[in-house]
Parts: C-alpha cells; structure tokens; sequence
C-alpha cells in the first residue's frame, strides 16, 4: 500500500466516518488513520450505541457486541475497501475488524 499522505489519511477516515454512519446511524466520536508496512488501520471511537455499551458490561455481552461488529463488518467493508482503493490507488487484499467494547471504538485493519 502507497504510504498515505495527510491529506489520504484526512479523506479515508473522512470517508469511513462517513460509511459507518450510513451503517449503523451512530457518527465517530473521531477517526483515526494509521498506515505501517502495507498496513492500513482506521479506528472509529465512540461507535457503539448505547444499548450495545451496556451489554459490553458483561464478558458474554462483550463476546456478542464483538462478533456482531465482525459480521457487520465483513459484510458491508467494500464501501470502504472501494474508497481506500480509490484514495491510494492500491487494491485492499484483507480486511478485518477488533471491536473494543469497553471504550466503543472499532478497530478496522486493511492490507
């Protein structure tokens, strides 16, 4: 992946706020956009509801907001791969998603 200049990085996390409030209706508290050695990695802060914060309250309920976010994830990420692709000009070849319950922030990471 091209190294992102600050100005990729400002329109990719434009880009996913933007995407992840189509998604879920909820918008980032802030986006953060970091890339390393062909890895893309954007985290959303204060992205869950506020019914999933109280789940996460519990180890089980934390599993479950967990997994939800994945699923969601893997099945609504081409928006944002398409996005990336078009900002840097380098296809995404993975994408997976971390979700910190705890704090509400997800974690997507592209290479």
């Amino acid at each position: 992946m091209q190294k992102p200049t600050l100005s990729m990085a400002k329109q990719i996390a434009e880009a996913a706020g933007s995407l992840e409030t189509k998604r879920s209706g909820l918008i980032p508290k802030s986006v953060t956009v970091v890339q390393s050695d062909g890895t893309l990695v954007i985290t959303l802060h204060g992205v869950l509801s506020p019914a999933e914060q109280a789940m996460a309250r519990t180890p089980a309920g934390a599993v479950q907001v967990q997994e939800f976010h994945r699923q969601l994830f893997e099945s609504s990420c081409e928006p944002l791969r398409r996005e990336i692709k078009r900002i840097t000009g380098r296809d995404v070849c993975e994408a997976t998603a971390e979700v910190e319950p705890t704090t509400g922030a997800t974690l997507h990471a592209f290479t």
